[in-house]
């Protein structure tokens, strides 16, 4: 069964997410942001991070930026999400060099589903 962290700020979009992957069968994991993210992937690694990138304190990027410099979680998969069509392109160039996927909310429970099947077929 594979573990999934979702990371986001918005409350309702975090449970939504992971009602809808725990319906499909996916363990979740949530956090409500960084800080918490940084807890729960210190206890475990997950297999897949579902990862807003508009947050306070630390966005997305950071906190990506922080999982890449720490050698047990540097190549975990990491897709963010985000609400924001416009982001800068020097901001999706990094995100890009840092190994994540960009993908925009809304996501729909297939387009969630998709995305975990694609990674599991990648590691198998």
């Amino acid at each position: 069964m594979q573990t999934v962290l979702i990371v986001d700020d918005d409350t309702t979009t975090t449970d939504v997410y992971a009602r809808m992957l725990s319906l499909d069968g996916y363990r979740v994991l949530k956090a409500y942001s960084a800080a918490e993210a940084l807890i729960e992937t210190a206890l475990e690694r997950p297999d897949v991070v579902i990862l807003d990138l508009r947050m306070p304190v630390m966005d997305g990027l950071g906190l990506l930026e922080r999982w890449r410099a720490d050698e047990h979680l540097h190549d975990m998969t990491v897709v963010i999400v985000t609400a924001d069509y416009f982001i800068a392109d020097d901001i999706k160039d990094r995100l890009q060099a840092l190994g994540a996927d960009v993908r925009y909310k809304p996501l729909w429970a297939e387009d969630l589903v998709g995305i975990l099947t694609s990674h599991s077929e990648k590691h198998q």
